[in-house]
């Protein structure tokens, strides 16, 4: 019999799988299946839905239904968001799971537990229940003319069996891409949690930020409590509609609570060095109204992502869960994430961030002002999918770079290739930009530069800083 696409050797059982197969062969068996996240299959669209990813977890028994759930969408810093959520209920001493996307080294990354990742022998046995069943969808989905599970619908069922298997008490799940037709959006959460909203996606989600939001709200569930960063009056109109629609309480930023970023006066831009003032929902309210915490991750973007975790912790005490104040100011002064504005030496200043659209780079950049105005020479790395608003990235540069080198990942075949990043570098006024084929070679060159004295900046793409 000739063997389907994406199957695994010839395993018959689940016990062959765990006693047989290697990591590197389930990684292998993985990557031969669509994965949105690398492009869209050759001459399709998505075939985006939820049925799949339901016929696939009720086939392994249903694990979404043995834990709460703590649900997360936005555009841009739900992974920090996530990362916080997670960090506080870590601290306030439950046991939580946290699956995020995507993941900078390793596909560990994503799956975590009390913020330790799978380890290889989890994951490999995980795989081992999810291979057969998945299979067996192939083979059903074929005689429709269907197809089966994606890599990320696999993927998130692996976290779901891996979380219920380990007796998490509560997870919080990041969705991949929108939310309505999203592989998370198959669990009946505590709380869901929006995050700022811009345009991302776009051939994906839909041209206008109206038409995002309305992807991003699809986790709103009927009587369930949301929480939205989204501070764009179109995204709000929509997340304000499809909430009172589904009789969903919701609280906005900058309506029912604020927060600010106060850095403090001893610390770098850069350093974890800041704290969060938070203007409570009044049913939260303390005495004062407000609450400080420290922050460990940089840049004032981060206080927006903060006051959703920390309204997220109220919320989900007021649903019977003990978190204390000292577990929110825990939590959120560990919180960190590969990736985001990393420092990754000092001579020169050379910081990685996985910035990957307009108001991602907007944010980066303002973050850096200090060290852009004070450091010469100041070097870009550069390097995104040919789906993003390139030329507008890029034109946030302007005035702020002696030097911009782009390359192209390897890892991903949605890279935009090097002609189109010169094209967008003239387009947006830059100094003309400095080829290198790799990004190990475009770092060597960067570093070279900007000398001891200068900045290296690399952003782009999560994919850029994973190989970088």
């Amino acid at each position: 019999m000739r063997e389907r696409p994406g199957s695994l050797r010839k395993m018959a059982t689940p016990r062959r799988l765990q006693t047989d197969l290697t990591r590197a062969e389930t990684l292998a068996w993985l990557d031969r299946r669509i994965n949105y996240e690398r492009g869209m299959p050759a001459g399709r669209g998505p075939v985006l839905g939820l049925e799949r990813m339901r016929r696939l977890l009720r086939a392994i028994g249903s694990p979404q239904k043995a834990f709460p759930v703590v649900h997360v969408a936005g555009t841009k810093g739900k992974g920090s968001t996530v990362a916080m959520i997670s960090a506080i209920l870590d601290a306030a001493g439950y046991r939580v799971g946290r699956y995020m996307s995507p993941h900078v080294h390793r596909l560990e990354e994503r799956i975590a537990i009390n913020g330790e990742p799978i380890d290889e022998a989890a994951l490999v046995a995980a795989f081992a229940e999810v291979i057969p069943r998945v299979e067996a969808l192939d083979a059903t989905a074929a005689k429709r003319a269907g197809s089966g599970p994606t890599w990320f619908e696999v993927v998130t069922a692996v976290a779901l069996l891996h979380f219920a298997r380990s007796g998490v008490e509560i997870a919080v799940l990041e969705t991949g891409l929108g939310g309505r037709l999203d592989a998370t959006n198959v669990t009946r959460p505590l709380l869901s949690v929006i995050t700022s909203i811009s345009l991302d996606h776009m051939r994906v989600l839909g041209p206008t930020l109206g038409r995002i939001a309305t992807e991003k709200a699809g986790i709103i569930k009927r009587g369930c409590m949301v929480i939205s960063g989204a501070t764009a009056p179109a995204a709000r109109r929509v997340i304000v509609a499809t909430a009172a629609r589904r009789r969903a309480p919701l609280l906005q930023l900058d309506r029912d609570f604020s927060a600010s970023h106060v850095p403090h006066r001893d610390s770098g831009p850069l350093a974890a060095g800041s704290s969060l003032i938070v203007e409570l929902p009044a049913r939260y309210a303390t005495t004062t109204g407000q609450e400080r915490y420290p922050l460990a991750m940089a840049g004032s973007h981060q206080a927006a992502n903060a006051s959703l975790a920390v309204v997220a912790a109220h919320a989900l005490r007021a649903r019977g869960l003990k978190i204390s104040a000292e577990a929110i100011a825990s939590g959120l002064a560990r919180a960190s994430l590969p990736a985001r504005i990393e420092v990754v030496s000092k001579k020169p200043l050379l910081i990685v961030d996985a910035a990957h659209n307009v108001a991602s780079m907007r944010a980066l950049l303002d973050t850096l002002r200090e060290p852009l105005d004070r450091l010469r020479p100041r070097v870009l790395v550069f390097a995104a999918s040919e789906d993003k608003q390139i030329e507008r990235m890029l034109s946030l540069a302007v005035d702020r770079f002696d030097h911009v080198v782009i390359t192209r990942y390897a890892t991903n075949p949605r890279a935009a290739g090097l002609d189109r990043l010169i094209e967008a570098c003239h387009s947006a006024g830059l100094p003309e930009p400095r080829l290198a084929a790799t990004p190990h070679a475009a770092v060597r060159m960067a570093k070279e530069l900007a000398g001891r004295q200068g900045l290296v900046c690399v952003a782009g793409s999560f994919f850029l800083a994973a190989e970088i």
